[in-house]
């Protein structure tokens, strides 16, 4: 019963966040008891599934939009959001395909034939579109490609730096799409006034379609 544990003392220590019960069982034993029903939203601090559009349910053209996750080597700089790795991963395993999954970390060199094909390169637009899947914050292009990998229906990755914009992180933003999308769709200029009074900008905005 590790993770059965795990999942019931993390729902016990956590109050105040409605999810829906998702029932966990301990695959290593048959015994009935080793089944549990527990809140997963309040076990993981944050709705990860593909219905809340994998914990950032506004896009990042929206006012309210924020990232959903962090991605990369620098967890301690987001304490404020889900940073795949460790612990959280291995509960995220535990879940169906319509919750976030933990990509496997790209090499620093990644191959070149990395099944993405670039559909535009350095705008200072990012790509607004309805078939809008999630979005979160990464390190480099190829930890995008990679989370895009875990991703349900994901076909495109938009990755831009939203200069003044989301908190000020100075990651790549990492927008995931179910279609691939080409300039045309690179109307997101930023402009949105921040809590600084700075109006924050796109720049570095690189679009590939996965093959």
């Amino acid at each position: 019963m590790r993770f059965a544990a795990l999942f019931a003392a993390a729902s016990l220590a956590i109050s105040g966040v409605a999810g829906t019960p998702f029932t966990a069982r301990d695959a290593s034993t048959s015994d009935s008891d080793s089944t549990v029903s527990v809140n997963v939203n309040a076990v993981l601090g944050s709705d990860l599934s593909a219905a809340n559009f994998y914990g950032a349910p506004y896009p990042p053209w929206h006012p309210r939009g924020n990232p959903g996750w962090y991605f990369g080597d620098h967890g301690y700089l987001y304490p404020h959001l889900p940073c795949l790795e460790g612990l959280l991963c291995a509960i995220l395993r535990l879940l169906p395909l319509n919750f976030l999954h933990c990509p496997v970390k790209p090499p620093p060199k990644p191959p070149v034939n990395d099944g993405f094909t670039p559909t535009f390169r350095n705008l200072t637009g990012a790509t607004q579109a309805g078939d809008y899947l999630t979005f979160g914050l990464v390190d480099t292009v190829a930890q995008c490609k990679a989370m895009c990998k875990e991703v349900q229906n994901c076909k495109f990755v938009n990755t831009y730096h939203d200069v003044n914009g989301k908190g000020g992180s100075t990651q790549l933003t990492c927008s995931l799409f179910s279609s691939c999308h080409d300039a045309s769709d690179a109307i997101n200029k930023g402009g949105q006034s921040q809590p600084d009074g700075s109006i924050n900008y796109i720049r570095d905005s690189d679009g590939y379609c996965r093959k």
